[in-house]
């Protein structure tokens, strides 16, 4: 890729680090600070605080005249063809992030592109929550001739440069594909694909990344502190955790689709929540992981109440796919609030056949709905009968191809997304 000219607002911890990055990366890079004594610390080849290997990066590149610095907006934009927005958003009292440096950064490139000829690619680095970038800094840019990207920043102090050179995720999202792939290019010598996104997407992965990490900490120590409680190595309970890289530390589950269920998960959840009670430890993210799952099968039951009285089949029974064991199956709290609420309802599971499961399995679906032997039906009863699908179990190739020739309206708990009534979604393969 051809270097680019790069104007980078705001010299802070992420906005010096990518401008030193860039700069070694062999684009021209020009950052912008009103901190005076910043800019000057910048063009002496030094950092204006403390990371490891910044040092050496800014004066390698001031040196060969790749990277300077700047307090002047017009000055910085003069030349460039991409700016690089990474002013800090800390977080007000109600939670908000503070975008008044976003707001006067835009306000400035604003100013400066109004009679540019040529176009500039504005690209936010700052983490701002979903739709900033379209209803905040878009109409500040309105009537110019630039192009709006989000490209969050995913460094951590005291391993920024490393973060930077070796990083494990590029995002880059926007709705102009030939700026969103200019963007991209200017991390091509890194050899890492960027993930080329929708903006909100781009602007929403930043908080998912971070929330997950939180997650993974409090995980981590709640497990440890409860381990501790019943004299047990928690350090050794995590390592351990963490060997299995085909369910533990890898993407298995983490995809958004319907409620948890099943024998395990919820009785050991209520497990550990009680001996946690027992012992007196706090285990809040793990006592809300229950609830946080009703909460989830709250929003697909209203999903599905949105379509109004019209016949309703579901498609699978069991708490997954491949199985007929129904023990706490999301499903069956789905067709008590449906039934409770007066909803016609028509149930198919191919694996599931009442006559045939037993014991606590048996038990549990008729303690719940008692009278699940007659909403039971087969495939073509329930396509021929329902008016609206519900899908609660991911399809087979087969059961898929039946779904999709019957032409129905369809809610797809599976695949995470809930469509309200009026919308019509067809299953996919990938559900």
């Amino acid at each position: 890729m051809t270097p680019q000219r790069i104007a980078v607002f705001g010299t802070g911890y992420v906005g010096c680090v990518s401008a030193a990055c860039l700069a070694n990366l062999g684009h021209t890079v020009v950052g912008l600070d009103r901190d005076l004594s910043k800019v000057a610390v910048i063009r002496a080849g030094k950092a204006p605080f403390y990371e490891p290997g910044l040092d050496d990066l800014l004066a390698a590149n001031v040196a060969a005249g790749r990277l300077t610095a700047s307090s002047d907006p017009a000055e910085a934009l003069a030349d460039a063809e991409i700016a690089l927005i990474c002013v800090g958003t800390p977080s007000l009292r109600c939670g908000d992030p503070d975008l008044t440096q976003l707001r006067r950064a835009v306000a400035e490139i604003a100013s400066c592109a109004a009679g540019r000829s040529r176009p500039l690619i504005v690209v936010v680095r700052s983490t701002v929550a979903p739709g900033t970038c379209e209803e905040i800094v878009s109409p500040i840019l309105a009537g110019t001739s630039c192009a709006v990207v989000s490209n969050p920043e995913f460094l951590r102090e005291g391993i920024a440069v490393k973060d930077f050179m070796d990083p494990g995720l590029i995002v880059v999202g926007g709705r102009d594909p030939e700026a969103v792939r200019t963007v991209a290019g200017i991390y091509h010598k890194l050899g890492v694909p960027p993930r080329l996104v929708a903006l909100r997407t781009a602007e929403m992965i930043k908080y998912a990344c971070n929330a997950f990490h939180a997650v993974k900490i409090a995980f981590a120590n709640e497990i440890g502190a409860l381990s501790d409680s019943m004299h047990v190595d928690g350090v050794e309970v995590m390592a351990t955790l963490c060997q299995d890289s085909k369910l533990n530390s890898s993407a298995a589950y983490l995809r958004p689709g319907f409620a948890f269920g099943g024998s395990c998960l919820p009785k050991d959840l209520r497990a550990l929540s009680s001996r946690a009670r027992q012992t007196n430890v706090e285990v809040p993210l793990l006592t809300s992981a229950l609830s946080s799952n009703a909460e989830h099968l709250k929003r697909s039951t209203e999903a599905v109440l949105e379509w109004g009285d019209i016949r309703i089949g579901i498609v699978g029974l069991a708490f997954k796919e491949d199985t007929d064991d129904v023990r706490e199956s999301p499903v069956l709290g789905l067709l008590e609030a449906l039934i409770g609420k007066g909803r016609r309802i028509r149930v198919f599971d191919p694996h599931v056949e009442l006559g045939n499961i037993h014991g606590a399995n048996r038990a549990f679906a008729l303690q719940t709905i008692p009278h699940i032997g007659r909403l039971m039906r087969s495939l073509d009863d329930l396509l021929t009968w329902s008016e609206l699908l519900v899908i609660a179990q991911k399809p087979d190739g087969a059961l898929l191809e039946r779904i999709q020739s019957c032409r129905l309206p369809v809610v797809d708990l599976v695949s995470g997304k809930l469509p309200r009534s009026g919308f019509s979604v067809i299953v996919s393969a990938a559900a």
